[in-house]
């Protein structure tokens, strides 16, 4: 009963967090969080936001936070909408520091209640993968954050599991989503202008392929020190075969 009663307390956060998220999925919160939205209300926005020159950041960056922190839809409407908002450096330096944020938090709520657990009775296959993974982990961290193949919020949860440390976890996030942020701060900073021709912003018009390529060297250059130890290792191999 005891071990029943403190799994469940291990838990509670983690629980909590998939229970905001069921219920703003069934109340269909994202909803609020869409392009529709900021172009009916671009006036009143724009204007509350220069009254409130303090405290219109101030709101934007809870609201990010918690939403990045549940995982709730409208983090990509967000990041657009601060550009749009606030414009494209302070846009972009507010997402980055919400998000990075909200990503702590939720990597320590995954790592307190289930990762560590996790961790200490893995099998033989999950040691080896959580192994190979720590080994490089800034490398690999990188990678998941300069390239958005996988949804954020698993790359968010997936280092809890893998006895990420905590300084990697922060310092890979932070600059990893630096980049592909202020893509988007800079296309939210120019929304006015494509609202009023009509048009609609898109994933693919946003991310280009010269700033695909780009993004992609800048995980080539991550993995660097990946391929450097492997080459190393094989070449000491070879030596002691020799």
């Amino acid at each position: 009963m005891q071990k029943e009663s403190e799994l469940l307390k291990r838990l509670l956060p983690l629980l909590i967090v998939a229970l905001v998220l069921v219920l703003a999925l069934f109340l269909d919160l994202g909803r609020y969080f869409s392009f529709g939205q900021l172009a009916e209300h671009r006036e009143q926005l724009l204007d509350w936001v220069a009254l409130h020159a303090l405290l219109a950041p101030v709101i934007y960056i809870l609201t990010y936070t918690l939403v990045v922190a549940f995982s709730l839809p409208g983090a990509f409407v967000m990041t657009i909408g601060g550009g749009f908002l606030f414009g494209a450096l302070p846009g972009g330096v507010y997402a980055v520091s919400c998000a990075t944020v909200g990503a702590l938090l939720l990597f320590l709520i995954a790592k307190t209640s289930v990762g560590d657990y996790l961790l200490s009775n893995a099998g033989g296959a999950m040691k080896k993968m959580q192994h190979g993974f720590a080994e490089n982990a800034l490398s690999y961290m990188f990678v998941l954050r300069l390239v958005p193949i996988f949804p954020f919020f698993l790359v968010n949860l997936v280092p809890a599991f893998l006895g990420i440390s905590l300084r990697v976890y922060l310092f890979a996030t932070f600059f990893g989503i630096m980049p592909v942020t202020f893509v988007y701060a800079l296309a939210g900073s120019g929304l006015g202008g494509l609202f009023d021709q009509g048009g609609a912003i898109t994933l693919a018009g946003i991310m280009t392929p010269e700033i695909l390529v780009a993004l992609t060297g800048l995980a080539l250059l991550a993995l660097l020190p990946v391929g450097y130890k492997h080459f190393n290792r094989k070449t000491a191999k070879n030596i002691e075969r020799s």
